[in-house]
């Protein structure tokens, strides 16, 4: 029999399962249709545990999610906005690959997405990785989203004012990098991590130069606030050995001023199967260690300022020599293939985990300087200084196998992925956060399944210096029998986890298919400390400036002013109508076409499509945008508002008339 607690679950969350569709015909229709929460949760065999986690996930049409996931959209090249605890998609913001609905390379944008060509050839895709949200004092701040793509070693600066892409830069001395886009605790710098080690700057030498000739890097970008851009004039490189580094991040409290990054391959492997060699896979697993990068930030800075840098591509970069001389650089050995190099909220304890060591290893802050005070260490054959790692390490934690990457809580409690467990791990951290958990330090607590083949993992506030613990997101590769099969082509699974209670308790609350590969990795904010407009400041708002434009177009000014070949269309947008309805040109005009969004009410977005030209804009309230292009079809185009705005939505359009040369 049914517990009452039970029963008032049930009856509680009767609207949650009728209104989410849960009715699939049959009895749970009829259920569903005469509101029975008692017949709806029997057809369908609801437990208890799923009426809970349907109440702790529903949100009720208009309630806002009280968290804001934004998560890197892999291969789509964008970045996706979620909301927790619906889980619901939000936004997905176009960054590296065209994007017709927002009109992302196709009259908007498109001088962003060239900044970040290489040698001038188009891309129109990446691979995002790891999001990185800007921060101040440790805390994010919620002004500045930042985005790298590993393909082609890019990183984005989009605003959180309007959640639109403002800056794209191409490293100019790597070809991919993984390691991207963490920041410092406040967003001094963004760190741009690279992957597999090349000669920098895209130069060739043959693969059996690789010791003397390849090289690894990681990238200081330095971000003016004021200016909301990344300045380049102001960045700098530091080159690494060739072993292949992975993820940086930033060290904060105790740790601030360090860097910390970690890397494979340090066997300096160079595959060949083809050729008789070990693979890749064989040959950059051999040794029992990898190195833990570990980087003094205000040494490399001082360095920088003073110029003991050479110019690579027109780039500062501080050389691998110089990186040793001047006490920048050092190395901790560390359990081999890790995947993740992951900061305690205080700073104190840096945690690392090696994919193929069932323990994550933890580093000392404290260990670590005493052990740079002390010189404990041995050079490796590049001279980067390799501390004793008996000096450096203070716990390693056996959590189960394929452990990847560490989130916290504001518990004193961390939690690991697991890859070939497929599941999630809860332990204790020590030291300062013992008083948290007294009796179980540096122990294992609990795991919790997923579905499958878990990779990163998002813990709400979870990279700061004051995670609050309520939620984490499990990114997992697989979703095998989650979902309906769209044929061979599975989605990829986000799993909402409760972690708000302490000890062995967690529950899985919700599965988010994502049909786009791969997304990799998440940050959670706080939905209170986002402030976007709803609306642009004034009208003639030019998002890339973030201010007016003083040559939109303005109401009572529209006009096509012709001098010579060169065409200005000055266009505003209304319901329902643009004006003007006619533009009349001559073929071979360049053409400059400036259209404003003249309306102040939310949600009052409009569309311009042209058909023949690859234009199609989202003009929101109060935006003002300017495409240009040759009018080298003659011919009649009518063009119209992409985006349903009004019960006359169909007649706001108009007609371009391109007059022949010949007539």
């Amino acid at each position: 029999m049914m517990s009452r607690m039970w029963w008032s679950l049930v009856t509680a969350a009767a609207v949650v399962l009728v209104g989410c569709g849960g009715n699939g015909g049959g009895p749970s229709g009829g259920a569903a249709g005469n509101g029975d929460a008692q017949a709806i949760a029997a057809a369908r065999g609801l437990t208890p545990d799923d009426v809970t986690a349907a109440l702790k996930t529903y949100m009720p049409t208009g309630r806002h999610d009280d968290y804001i996931m934004f998560s890197s959209g892999g291969h789509s090249g964008q970045v996706f906005v979620i909301g927790l605890p619906s889980m619901r998609l939000i936004r997905s913001i176009a960054v590296f690959t065209p994007e017709p609905w927002q009109g992302w390379g196709y009259g908007v944008g498109d001088e962003i997405l060239e900044a970040g060509y290489v040698n001038g050839n188009e891309l129109s895709w990446g691979d995002t990785h790891h999001p990185a949200l800007s921060e101040t004092n440790g805390d994010y701040d919620g002004e500045y989203c930042f985005i790298n793509d590993k393909a082609n070693a890019r990183v984005a600066v989009i605003d959180l004012k309007d959640f639109e892409t403002k800056q794209i830069v191409k490293n100019p001395i790597a070809n991919n990098d993984h390691g991207g886009t963490m920041v410092t605790p406040n967003t001094e710098y963004i760190i741009e991590g690279g992957q597999y080690a090349t000669p920098l700057g895209n130069e060739y030498a043959p693969i059996d130069e690789y010791n003397e000739s390849y090289r690894g890097m990681v990238t200081l970008w330095k971000f003016d606030r004021s200016a909301g851009r990344i300045d380049e004039s102001q960045s700098f490189a530091l080159e690494l050995p060739p072993y292949w580094q992975d993820i940086f991040d930033a060290g904060k409290l105790a740790s601030e001023g360090w860097i910390f990054g970690n890397s494979f391959n340090t066997e300096l492997a160079t595959g060949g199967i083809e050729s008789g060699n070990a693979p890749f896979e064989a040959g950059a697993s051999q040794r029992d260690a990898d190195y833990l990068h570990i980087i003094d930030l205000p040494k490399a800075e001082a360095a920088f300022r003073a110029g003991k840098t050479s110019k690579i591509n027109g780039f500062a970069v501080i050389s691998l020599d110089t990186c040793v001389k001047e006490g920048i650089l050092f190395f901790a050995p560390e359990p081999k293939s890790p995947h993740g190099v992951d900061v305690a909220p205080k700073g104190d304890f840096i945690v690392v985990s090696g994919k193929l060591d069932p323990h994550v290893t933890i580093y000392s802050i404290d260990r670590i300087k005493q052990a740079i005070a002390d010189k404990n260490w041995e050079p490796d054959q590049y001279g980067v200084p390799v501390l004793d790692q008996d000096a450096v390490v203070e716990a390693q934690v056996e959590l189960g196998l394929g452990p990847l990457h560490t989130q916290f809580d504001d518990k004193g409690y961390a939690y690991t992925s697991l890859f070939l467990d497929t599941a999630v791990a809860r332990w204790t951290l020590g030291g300062d956060y013992e008083s948290l958990n007294p009796d179980v330090a540096w122990s294992l607590v609990t795991k919790i399944p997923v579905h499958y083949n878990v990779g990163h993992i998002a813990a709400s506030e979870g990279d700061t210096v004051s995670p609050d613990g309520n939620y984490l997101v499990s990114l997992n590769k697989w979703s095998v029998d989650r979902f309906f099969p769209p044929g061979p082509l599975l989605p990829q699974n986000f799993q909402l986890i409760d972690i708000a209670e302490s000890g062995d308790k967690m529950q899985l609350l919700y599965d988010m298919p994502i049909g786009i590969g791969e997304p990799h990795y998440a940050q959670i904010v706080k939905a209170d400390k986002l402030s976007p407009w709803t609306v642009y400041p004034e009208i003639g708002w030019d998002p890339l400036t973030q201010k007016v434009d003083s040559n939109a177009a303005k109401a009572g000014g529209e006009r096509v002013v012709r001098q010579g070949r060169n065409v200005d269309i000055y266009m505003t947008a209304i319901r329902s109508h643009f004006t003007p309805e006619h533009v009349a040109i001559n073929q071979g005009d360049h053409v400059r076409w400036h259209i404003t969004n003249v309306e102040r009410a939310e949600d009052a977005t409009h569309g311009f499509a042209l058909p023949a030209h690859n234009v199609n804009l989202s003009l929101e309230p109060g935006e003002a945008v300017t495409f240009e292009f040759d009018a080298d079809q003659a011919g009649v185009f009518s063009y119209y508002c992409s985006e349903f705005c009004s019960a006359l939505h169909l007649e706001m359009a108009g007609y371009l008339m391109v007059k022949p040369t010949a007539l």
